[in-house]
């Protein structure tokens, strides 16, 4: 078994979550996304992303508006749905429980075997 397919695995596993927590507080564009992950240490690629943000907008979600750029083409802005904002409360909740298990399994000296 590859590590580095663990990894990867593990880090799909939390991107929509996580996709979801950058646009909680204001609209962005695919970069902005981009950018908010790499800076957090979750490498993403554009091939990545915009499947899932079309997915997201697809499951109610997500919707985008077009803006004009100063710098170039009009770029499309994501943001949360109604809908999306519930989702991701939920997620939280979700991923709060899951955080405190995993450090309760990994962080238990009843677990160590040494």
């Amino acid at each position: 078994m590859k590590i580095e397919n663990t990894k990867a695995q593990m880090r799909k596993g939390v991107l929509e979550y996580c996709i979801l927590s950058v646009l909680k507080d204001q609209d962005a564009y695919v970069a902005e996304i981009l950018e908010t992950l790499k800076d957090a240490k979750l490498l993403v690629v554009e091939g990545t992303i915009y499947p899932l943000l079309t997915r997201l907008k697809n499951a109610g979600l997500l919707t985008y508006r077009w803006e004009e750029s100063t710098g170039g083409p009009p770029r499309k802005y994501y943001s949360l749905t109604e809908t999306g904002k519930t989702f991701l409360l939920e997620l939280s909740k979700t991923w709060d429980e899951l955080q405190t298990a995993v450090n309760i399994v990994t962080n238990s000296k009843t677990n160590r075997h040494e």
